[in-house]
């Protein structure tokens, strides 16, 4: 859509130019105009700036008409931007429940044999969808470990996230999320908060933001049993572009509550390797204050995995 608008603009500002070229400003060499004229066919804004430039400065006497192009060009440009920025807000606001949806996909794995037989793996997805003020976040992870034919990881994350933009720093989010990890002791534990977010830095580089507000939870216990618990959720999330290739990422969670309290830390490096996919390392530190007998308070984890995006 958006070439059939630049061929459009195009063609309205030549037509504006023959109409608007006076005698009086109708001046300039035809090979200086011809050059001119294809600059603007290509819609390069630094191209059409330097021949311009070029034709105002060999031809001194036409400056006025070389500055008529240039602000009729200029018109044109900023015409052409409306365009286009009206037509994907509409798009946007014409999608379907399944369209407009981006994401990366991860997967990795290990097998070792010798002295001890280890088997692990490891996989989950993200997927966001931005629409013109709200933004859906669903992310799920697995990993299951086994050591000697026995069990010794099974944990499983699905989250779901709706954010409403207020304005371009605030917004207000909301947070379903359910776990299971029964090395940790329970089977399920379901949380959902709601509450305030910022964007601290928003660049093409860098974003930062930071999120709180109040949460519940509710834990089964793999022994029997569950307790509900009114807790308070703080959140980090921090994505840094370093180079075309190479992106850092730190995300932080605290749920505080009385009892057993989690704090949750992931720091990432992702490298890309060409053609949508990507290398990531990535090491997570999960601790809880008061975790059931028999679980340790700490649990870390180093994901090695290959990521695609979409």
């Amino acid at each position: 859509m958006s070439n059939t608008i630049f061929k459009t603009s195009c063609a309205a500002l030549a037509a504006l130019y023959t109409l608007s070229a006076s005698p009086a400003l109708a001046k300039l060499p035809e090979p200086v105009k011809a050059m001119i004229d294809a600059a603007i066919e290509t819609g390069d804004v630094d191209k059409v700036t330097t021949v311009l430039d070029l034709a105002k400065a060999t031809n001194p006497d036409d400056a006025a008409e070389v500055d008529a192009i240039s602000a009729d060009f200029a018109a044109a440009q900023q015409q052409l931007a409306a365009q286009e920025a009206a037509a994907e807000e509409e798009k946007i606001r014409s999608a379907g429940l399944f369209q407009n949806w981006s994401g990366q996909g991860q997967i990795g794995a290990f097998r070792s044999t010798g002295n001890s037989s280890n088997t692990g793996l490891t996989a989950g997805i993200e997927l966001q969808r931005t629409g013109i003020n709200w933004r859906h976040k669903l992310n799920a992870l697995a990993d299951y470990q086994e050591t000697a034919g026995v069990t010794t990881r099974e944990q499983f994350l699905v989250a779901y996230e709706p954010n409403y933009q207020l304005n371009d720093r605030v917004f207000l989010y909301a947070l379903g999320q359910y776990e299971r990890d029964r090395f940790q002791g329970f089977s399920s534990r379901i949380s959902a908060s709601g509450g305030l977010g910022y964007r601290v830095i928003d660049t093409d580089s860098t974003q930062l933001s930071v999120k709180a507000g109040p949460a519940y939870r509710k834990t089964s216990f793999i022994n029997g049993g569950s307790t509900s618990d009114i807790a308070g959720l703080a959140a980090l999330d921090f994505d840094w572009q370093v180079s075309d290739t190479v992106k850092l990422t730190q995300d932080a969670s605290a749920f505080i509550q009385s009892g057993n309290s989690t704090y949750i830390s992931t720091t990432g490096l992702e490298a890309g390797l060409g053609g949508g996919l990507s290398a990531r390392v990535a090491y997570a530190i999960e601790h809880d204050t008061a975790p059931p007998a028999g679980a340790v308070k700490t649990d870390t984890l180093t994901r090695f995995t290959l990521i695609y995006g979409f």
